[in-house]
């Protein structure tokens, strides 16, 4: 098949012929029709994450199962499917508690981006290609696990899907599971890329009072109007702590949502609060980056930071959720796939996403 490989930091990606095997007992494959490109993979791209190399990066995507392992007992061979990199055992403490995303198993193996017993089902003349968190979807096929596939309607458009697979559910999963907004509340989001975007669209759901955007791209300030903030703020006109405090009467607001994966963001969102709030920390900052908040603040206010993975999802629940809502017309991600590319254009799609060029989210669309 064919397939982008990352060879390392520096290194152009390259579109060549891979080998992949059949699918193993509990595994399937995955004949991939849409992928989205995330600002995860840009990550392991400029060196600011570590990964085994090569590596089909790609962990938001949508395709058409060709082949089930003898054990799958939940999908069959036509099945339309989104793809989600955190495979759960269904077995570890945190899968029967309802928190999948927290899976020990995946933890083990997809972000060694290994299948679930430590291998891979793809090489390049001999030697094995790894699967960038058990998915590697920059690829005309994929095995993953089979609960890494998520069964959804044949009908959903294929990049609309792809984009569920990790931008949308993390986004909406943050202000819908996470910490769930209430009707009223002043939100703060920072960062309106297609994360902070989603993050937007959930909060919207709830009917909050102001929905206050942040970023640093004027277009991308005018998009999130468009998905529904009711404000927002140029992080490079002015200080953004002060300018949350004047848009909410020097009060704050009751929850921050940090999107765009900076340090900053997250001492901005915590420092945005109003007393008894809460900061949620869904962006994913670079390796060995710390933060610095004042903990007599959080004390004397009680304010609350906290993490969000994946928007607190149980995938096999909430994509159906969160497309159901979409066909309702309650969603518009339609809206946040703002480009479609090919597969060789791939290396000028990441230029455009370390430039911050590249608004909403863009696929990469295969025959």
């Amino acid at each position: 098949m064919k397939a982008v490989v990352f060879d390392g930091p520096g290194r152009d990606l390259v579109l060549t012929e891979l080998e992949i095997d059949e699918p193993r007992a509990t595994e399937v494959r995955v004949r991939i029709t849409a992928a989205g490109i995330c600002h995860s993979d840009y990550r392991v791209l400029a060196g600011e994450w570590g990964a085994a190399t090569p590596l089909v990066l790609g962990h938001e995507g949508a395709g058409i199962v060709e082949a089930v392992g003898d054990a799958v007992q939940g999908l069959e061979v036509g099945d339309t499917v989104a793809l989600s990199w955190t495979p759960n055992c269904g077995r570890c403490r945190y899968c029967v508690s309802g928190r999948p995303q927290l899976c020990q198993s995946a933890v083990a193996h997809a972000y060694r981006n290994v299948l679930p017993d430590g291998t891979t089902r793809l090489s390049r003349a001999g030697e094995p290609v790894y699967s960038y968190l058990s998915v590697g979807s920059f690829a005309e096929y994929a095995v993953v696990p089979e609960s890494g596939a998520v069964k959804i309607d044949a009908g959903i458009d294929p990049a609309i899907a792809a984009v569920v697979g990790c931008a949308v559910t993390t986004g909406v999963g943050a202000a819908v599971n996470t910490r769930p907004v209430s009707v009223g509340e002043n939100v703060l989001v920072i960062g309106a890329g297609g994360v902070g975007l989603s993050v937007i669209m959930g909060a919207g759901l709830q009917s909050p009072g102001r929905l206050i955007a942040v970023d640093v791209v004027e277009s991308k300030l005018q998009l999130a109007k468009e998905f529904g903030a009711t404000d927002t703020i140029d992080a490079t006109a002015c200080d953004v702590v002060e300018a949350v405090r004047e848009l909410t009467g020097g009060r704050g607001v009751d929850v921050a949502f940090e999107a765009s994966g900076r340090a900053v963001g997250v001492e901005q969102a915590y420092a945005s609060l109003a007393a008894g709030g809460t900061a949620v920390v869904v962006g994913q900052v670079a390796t060995g980056e710390r933060i610095s908040i004042d903990p007599m603040a959080m004390s004397g206010r009680e304010l609350t930071l906290t993490g969000s993975n994946y928007g607190s999802a149980r995938p096999s629940v909430d994509f159906a959720r969160i497309l159901g809502l979409y066909q309702r017309g309650l969603l518009p991600l339609d809206r946040l796939v703002t480009d479609r590319v090919r597969p060789e254009q791939l290396n000028e799609a990441f230029r455009a996403m370390g430039r911050g060029a590249t608004e909403g989210r863009w696929v990469v669309r295969f025959p």
